[in-house]
């Protein structure tokens, strides 16, 4: 009988959370298919072949799965790692300086040599010169705050200043990793105000003063 795999109902802390102020999560190590670039995502071309590129990738892997192994997966949300080289930029929305790192989650019995196979083949039927970056990802950010934003991307800001400037001092945090996002929302089909966006931040304890 083929199992099917769903991460957003098997984590939900991790993918379904309903808080919209800062909370503290622990997410387990999770598995990925990603790829690298750097710019502006509402204008970036490379940023939109590197969406067609995984989501090419995800479905054929999946499919690969189910035919070969008996295990279906549901194709996990879009999600991306953010950063600059200087955060404020990140929080101005200076987007043609960001970095980026899109992922979509896979599940663990998904092996590298599979996802070389399911890259192969679906560059031969896509012809997407960048599914050939396409590469696995494994990500363990354990403690991390996490918020759920409804509403505009760009209206992230005031979210994130409180992070970094409120709660993680307030706290005794710091950063340890790049600023997560995960899209349970397709823009292509939901209203700006309606987006349903998790933002997330691998922390750790700062040291103890004196």
């Amino acid at each position: 009988m083929t199992t099917t795999h769903d991460v957003k109902r098997e984590l939900k802390a991790c993918y379904a959370p309903k808080n919209t102020d800062w909370e503290l999560v622990d997410i387990p190590e999770l598995h990925f298919l990603a790829i690298d670039g750097q710019g502006d995502p509402n204008t970036s071309a490379a940023y939109r072949r590197a969406v067609e590129a995984l989501y090419a990738v995800a479905y054929t892997v999946k499919f690969a799965s189910k035919g070969d192994l008996g295990k279906d997966f549901v194709v996990g949300p879009l999600e991306g790692l953010w950063w600059a080289d200087d955060m404020d930029d990140f929080l101005a929305r200076l987007k043609d300086t960001w970095r980026w790192r899109l992922l979509i989650n896979v599940p663990g019995w998904i092996t590298g040599d599979m996802i070389v196979d399911a890259r192969q083949t679906a560059l031969t039927r896509k012809r997407l010169p960048a599914i050939a970056d396409i590469r696995p990802e494994t990500l363990h950010e354990g403690t991390s705050a996490q918020v759920l934003h409804i509403g505009p991307y760009d209206d992230e800001t005031p979210i994130l200043t409180r992070l970094h400037h409120a709660y993680l001092p307030a706290n005794n945090l710091r950063e340890t990793g790049h600023h997560h996002e995960i899209y349970l929302s397709d823009p292509r089909r939901t209203g700006p105000a309606k987006l349903r966006t998790i933002l997330r931040q691998p922390v750790e304890a700062r040291d103890p003063v004196g």
